[in-house]
This record gives C-alpha cells, sequence and structure tokens, in this order.
C-alpha cells in the first residue's frame, strides 16, 4: 500500500463510523480509533481546538462534554469559508441537550463533527464526559459511576488508543485519566499521555521525568502541550498566537528545551496522525475478516428471507416463541449465574439476590437494637401484672412468652424488606433481558407486563409464607431446645461448673502461666533462693516441688492481685512478670510483690496475654 493509501484509512474509517451510526448500532465492531480521557479542567477541550485552530466546544460550569463527541479533522481544501464557529457550539449545546436534557445528565450516544480544513491533518478522536466525583446541580447522584460506566465502553476496547490528559500541577500518581488507563491498558501499550498547564506549576518545579518517559512510564510516551489560560480564553486571544507563545515556551524553559522538538501541540497532532494511521493499518486485516464473517451470515440470512411471506402465520409464530424462549435463557442465565458474558465491573441478577440474603437481611436483622434497661422493665412489670395481687415464687412462663413474642414480631419488617428487595432485583432482570426486544416496544412491553405480573402475584404468596413461618414461631415455644437455657439448663450447668472447681482438675481451668519460680531473699540463713514449679491460674497460683505437679507446697488466692511483666535487664535474656496487690497489702507473708524469672522449660499463655 502507498503513501496515498495509508492517507485514506483514515478516512476508510470514518465513513464506516458514520455509516453504522446511520442505522443506529456499530455492528458489533471494534473500530480503531482514540478516545481522550481525563478529569475536568485537566485541558482535554482545549486541546481540541487547538487542533482545529478554532473556539467550538461548549464551555461553563458543570460537565461540558456530557455526550461522547466524535471529532473527525479532514485535511482539505473547502469553497466556501465558515467563520461563525459559536455556531457550531450553540448546536453541540443544543443536540446535546435533546438527548440529555438540561439537567447536565450524560448520554452515551455520540454527536458527530466534521471539520474539513487545510489546517488539519486527517485525524479522528473521540472525546469522552469528564470524570468528576461530586454532583453538579441536579445531576444523579451517581454521575461518577455513570461516567465511568460510558468511558469503559469505550477504552476497554482493545483497538481503542487512549489519550490521556493529565494536567502538571496536580499529582500525576493520582491523575484520573492514568488511572483509568492503568487498569485498562496496564502494560501501557495503547496509551498516550499528554500532559497539560506545564506553565502552571509551582516554582522550582517540571515535569522534566514525566515527559521523558522515566516516571510512570508508556510504550507511547508523553507529549506536553501549553494551552490557553482562562482569561486568554475569555479574552478571545487568537488560537495562532497561543501556538506561538507554546512553540517559545518550549524553546526558552530551561527542563524542557532540550525536548522542544517533541513537544507542543503541532507535534501532538502528527504524532496523532501517525499513530491512528499506523494502528489502523495494524487491525485492517482482522477488521477485514470479521465484516466478511458478518456479511457472509447477513448473506445466508437474506437467502431465508427470499421466499418469505410477512402474511406468513407459522413463521411469525415461530420466530415469537424463538425470542420468547431466548429471553427464559437470559433470565435464568442473569439469576443462576452461567451467562456468556460475565460483567466485571458490577453485580447483576442471583449475585444481587445473593448479597440481598447474606448481608443486606443479616444487616437488617442487626438493627433492631433493643434498650436492654427498657426490656428488663417491660419484664418486671409483666411478671407483676401476672402475679396480681399475689407475691409469685416463680416467674411465671406467662411472662416469658409474651416478652419473647414481642421480640420475635420485631423481625416480621426485615423479612418483608428482604421479600421486597428481591422482588425489585427480579423485577430489574426482567428489564434487562427484554432489552433485546427493543426492536419491538410492543412485544416488549406486554413480556414485561405478563413477567411482571406474575412476579408480583408470587410476592403476595411469599409474604404469606414468610408472615405463616414467623408466626409458626410464635405459636409455641420449644423451651427444651438444646440452645434454650431454662431452670433445668442453669442449674445443670452450675452443678457442672462446681464439680469443675471441686475437682480441683488443672486441665479444667484456665491456665494462664507455667514455669519455675525462684523466692528471693527468703533469708540468708535459709539458703538465700528457692526454686518451685510454678502454676498460675485465674483464680490461685500453686507452687510445687517440680514440674510434675504432684507435691504442692503452697496454693495462694489471687484476689485483688494483677499481674504485669517486668522489662529484663541489659545482660540477662530471661523474660520476668510480676504479681502485685492493688490494695498495698503484701502478696505472701512480708513479700510485697514477686517476680519470676522465666527459667521456663516450658511456658504458656491460655487466653488474652495478661497487661
Amino acid at each position: 500500500m502507498g503513501n496515498r493509501g495509508m492517507e485514506d484509512l483514515i478516512p476508510l474509517v470514518n465513513r464506516l463510523q458514520d455509516a453504522f451510526s446511520a442505522i443506529g448500532q456499530n455492528a458489533d465492531l471494534d473500530l480503531p480509533q482514540i478516545a481522550v480521557v481525563g478529569g475536568q479542567s485537566a485541558g482535554k477541550s482545549s486541546v481540541l481546538e487547538n487542533f482545529v485552530g478554532r473556539d467550538f466546544l461548549p464551555r461553563g460550569s458543570g460537565i461540558v462534554t456530557r455526550r461522547p463527541l466524535v471529532l473527525q479533522l479532514v485535511n482539505a481544501t473547502t469553497g466556501k469559508k465558515f467563520t461563525d464557529f459559536e455556531e457550531v457550539r450553540l448546536e453541540i449545546e443544543a443536540e446535546t441537550d435533546r438527548v440529555t436534557g438540561t439537567n447536565k445528565g450524560i448520554s452515551p450516544v455520540p454527536i458527530n463533527l466534521r471539520v474539513y480544513s487545510p489546517h488539519v491533518l486527517n485525524l479522528t478522536l473521540v472525546d469522552l464526559p469528564g470524570m468528576t466525583k461530586v454532583p453538579v446541580g441536579d445531576q444523579p447522584a451517581d454521575i461518577e459511576f455513570q461516567i465511568r460506566d460510558m468511558l469503559m465502553q469505550f477504552v476497554t476496547k482493545e483497538n481503542c488508543l487512549i489519550l490521556a490528559v493529565s494536567p502538571a500541577n496536580s499529582d500525576l500518581a493520582n491523575s484520573d485519566a492514568l488511572k483509568i488507563a492503568k487498569e485498562v491498558d496496564p502494560q501501557g501499550q495503547r496509551t498516550i499521555g499528554v500532559i497539560t498547564k506545564l506553565d502552571l506549576m509551582d516554582e522550582g518545579t517540571d515535569a522534566r521525568d514525566v515527559l521523558e518517559n522515566k516516571l510512570l512510564p508508556l510504550r507511547r510516551g508523553y507529549i506536553g502541550v501549553v494551552n490557553r489560560s482562562q482569561k486568554d480564553i475569555d479574552g478571545k486571544k487568537d488560537i495562532t498566537a497561543a501556538l506561538a507563545a507554546e512553540r517559545k515556551f518550549f524553546l526558552s524553559h530551561p527542563s524542557y528545551r532540550h525536548l522542544a522538538d517533541r513537544m507542543g501541540t503541532p507535534y501532538l497532532q502528527k504524532v496523532l496522525n501517525q499513530q491512528l494511521t499506523n494502528h489502523i493499518r495494524d487491525t485492517l486485516p482482522g477488521l477485514r475478516n470479521k465484516l466478511q464473517s458478518q456479511l457472509l451470515s447477513i448473506e445466508k440470512e437474506v437467502d431465508e428471507y427470499k421466499n418469505f411471506r410477512p402474511d406468513d402465520p407459522a413463521r411469525k409464530t415461530k420466530a415469537l416463541l424463538q425470542m420468547v424462549q431466548q429471553f427464559a435463557v437470559d433470565f435464568e442465565k442473569r439469576i443462576e449465574g452461567s451467562g456468556d458474558q460475565i460483567d466485571t465491573y458490577e453485580l447483576s441478577g442471583g449475585a444481587r439476590i445473593n448479597r440481598i440474603f447474606h448481608e443486606r437481611f443479616p444487616f437488617e436483622l442487626v438493627k433492631m437494637e433493643f434498650d436492654e434497661k427498657e426490656l428488663r422493665r417491660e419484664i418486671s412489670y409483666a411478671i407483676k401484672n401476672i402475679h396480681g395481687i399475689r407475691t409469685g415464687l416463680f416467674t411465671p412462663d406467662m411472662a416469658f412468652e409474651t416478652i419473647v413474642k414481642k421480640q420475635v414480631k420485631k423481625i416480621r419488617e426485615p423479612c418483608l424488606k428482604c421479600v421486597d428487595m428481591v422482588i425489585s432485583e427480579l423485577i430489574n432482570t426482567v428489564r434487562q433481558c427484554t432489552k433485546k426486544l427493543q426492536q419491538y416496544p410492543r412485544l416488549r412491553e406486554e413480556m414485561e407486563r405478563i413477567v411482571t405480573t406474575h412476579i408480583r402475584e408470587r410476592e403476595g404468596r411469599t409474604k404469606e409464607q414468610v408472615m405463616l413461618l414467623i408466626d409458626i414461631e410464635l405459636a409455641y415455644m420449644n423451651t427444651n431446645h438444646e440452645d434454650f437455657i431454662g431452670f433445668a439448663n442453669a442449674q445443670q450447668r452450675s452443678s457442672q461448673m462446681n464439680k469443675k472447681k471441686a475437682s480441683g482438675n488443672q486441665d479444667e481451668i484456665l491456665v494462664i502461666r507455667k514455669g519455675w519460680l525462684t523466692i528471693n531473699n527468703i533469708g540468708i540463713m535459709k539458703g538465700g533462693s528457692k526454686e518451685y514449679w510454678f502454676v498460675l491460674t485465674a483464680e490461685n497460683l500453686s507452687w510445687y516441688k517440680d514440674d510434675e505437679e504432684k507435691e504442692k507446697k503452697y496454693m495462694l488466692s489471687v484476689d485483688n492481685l494483677k499481674l504485669r511483666d517486668v522489662e529484663k535487664g541489659f545482660m540477662s535474656s530471661k523474660h520476668i512478670f510480676a504479681l502485685f496487690n492493688t490494695e498495698q497489702r503484701n502478696v505472701y507473708k512480708d513479700y510485697g510483690s514477686w517476680s519470676w524469672p522465666a527459667r521456663h522449660r516450658r511456658r504458656w499463655i491460655a487466653g488474652r496475654p495478661p497487661s
């Protein structure tokens, strides 16, 4: 293919885009293109206007670009010259409002704008809405996620180059454009970096490392540009003069003068023309194969309709049954989670219902907080009211049942709310599955009505069953259940605890520490110090002759005693802890406190370590 053929590649793709736009679909083709992404006020609009050489994009507060703008630049000599680009801007605003309304909403339906000029290079860019986090005016609260979803529709396609526009006067590591590019293009193969506002950086700082592709490197590199300031725009500064000022900036700046030939708007436009042309050339074989495959499929479908009779009831019935069956298959896949196309950006269908059961419903139950003080008061009143003028010896069963039933009844509302949330998700799933029927609006409407009516009928039956289940629980209190701690079970547990205490079996008691105990200062005449094996529990401290724990020497209650670790000495490798009395009394005989060096052959902590 010669140079002329290469020059025709971009116009060829432009014609494909126009054709698919005219029929209202893209025929599932991943056309090679360049998508412009960036945060609000990153300078995207100024870059595009510099390419055209005219002010033509809407400006103002909020989201400026609210629909994708397919900007097609065509290098050509025109007969008639149009110089009123204000009219173009007003038309873009009007066309945007026609689809999105005037509340600064957004829409994925693109606006096509073609500019013929001898001063531009063949280039096609898709300008996407700037990323934002705060809704403006009466924008929906989830505007950030709506914009993100729209961007993902473009930048996730393998044939889409990403022009990531980031301002130099903010932290590039947190750049919205680079973040989303990194997410969909982790190797940086499809991303071209553009750094704006280099002239607005703080004194003593520069973006040299980024422009030299040393920091946050991209395979296609970075290009720096200097746009007009807001003051220049308000003052209607000529773009030609602005480009001259941009050139002067790069030539005179000490950090960028060695890069001047590879910076600026004209160089950026030239690079994008080359990159897009090469990209189209590389993707054209695959695109051609896909088109041929679709053409064969369409021709086969056309052959089936050669003998088609519109009034043939059998064909109509067959087509209707196929669409109904496809709806049923799609609905089942969304609920069961076995869909062919799995959504990686948000939960849908069965996954959302699963979250309701395992996250939302338990959360609603946890929210049912009760005031313990109020509950105790109610119990007291219930017992007294049941006894009447008599003074009872035992807690009446009726008081227990009255209080418990009152608590059980509280779960009715969360259960009904859970049913409502599931019904809402089912209806939403129905609407998602009927999107394929949008070419048949009456069929779609009727199918949604029939299925939704059936779901609503089942909603009533489901709520009846849920209420019946709660009524069953209220009808009989099973006090013989193993989880119920009644008088008998409480007495049995108390008896078991007493037996454990009486047995003195150390294995049944919480052991805090074991080890060797050294009693110091027992008297010079008595040997100075002696070692014993100790066992410290939550109730007492016992020490034995040795670690076989057979010959007990003494047992000391640890009531009012506290345990603390003692810092070891500089030359000591022993771990030491001490016992001391909180009431300023001696711990044992004439000892105010004890400490133990851990000459432990074995020591462990059961439960929470002591403070």
